[in-house]
């Protein structure tokens, strides 16, 4: 394990900043991240969206470099 943490990315945020997070983790492009996710809530039950904001409000920010 690299000892990678999921953080907000807020520069690059469209809402709070999740997707955008993700994407940076993942290394996928926010552009497909965003689009996995609104097919997802769209497709799901709701739990997709509740998961969103798990994660917004459990991952902290992402550090500014100095």
């Amino acid at each position: 394990m690299t000892g990678r943490k999921l953080h907000l990315d807020k520069d690059n945020a469209k809402l709070l900043g999740v997707c955008a997070g993700l994407a940076g983790f993942t290394g996928i492009d926010v552009l497909w991240v965003r689009a996995a996710a609104i097919v997802v809530t769209l497709l799901g039950s709701g739990l997709p969206l509740l998961g969103y904001l798990v994660i917004a409000l459990l991952a902290g920010p992402k550090r500014r470099a100095a």
